[in-house]
């Protein structure tokens, strides 16, 4: 199961703590990309569970520490952070291999890749590793890489979608 929305901000502002004690409100929304509200919620809630303390240090400066509890929990959401991150990994290679398999069955041994980020670089690796060239012309079948969906063009015909 994936981290939750509510985990990863969790674990951001733990580790982002632990770092820089005397870190703001403002700086940690900042980080997370969200309202300092957001944030203001997120903290309440893990001091209130006994992760976090907080101390006043100045009239309008506060310093946040976080408690043994709260060491277990980043320790516990980066290991689901990373255990999930090789789920989604085993789940992309799956779909790729699937992928290369009907382009070899086909009797094609280049492809065309569109699409960026980190599901498009495994998907490259994953073709460079099998033999599959990677060309730029029209005559190849085209993987198209779109968030987690890996699309399969063949030239002059409809998609497939895994």
């Amino acid at each position: 199961m994936p981290l939750s929305s509510e985990s990863t901000r969790d674990l951001i502002i733990l580790e982002h703590i632990e770092q820089d004690p005397d870190a703001t409100q403002a700086s940690l929304a900042t980080r997370l990309g969200v309202a300092v509200g957001t944030v203001n919620w997120h903290l309440k809630r893990l001091i209130a569970k006994g992760y976090i303390k907080v101390r006043r240090v100045e009239r309008r400066k506060l310093r946040y520490l976080i408690t043994p509890e709260g060491v277990a929990l980043r320790t516990r959401l980066t290991l689901d952070y990373i255990r999930d991150s090789f789920q989604l990994y085993r789940q992309v290679r799956e779909r790729a291999l699937t992928v290369i398999e009907k382009v070899r069955e086909s009797g094609y041994r280049a492809v065309r890749l569109e699409g960026e980020g980190e599901v498009a670089e495994v998907c490259r690796l994953t073709c460079l590793e099998q033999g599959l060239t990677l060309v730029d012309n029209g005559r190849a079948p085209v993987i198209r890489v779109h968030n987690l969906t890996i699309q399969l063009d063949f030239p002059n015909e409809a998609a497939d979608e895994y």
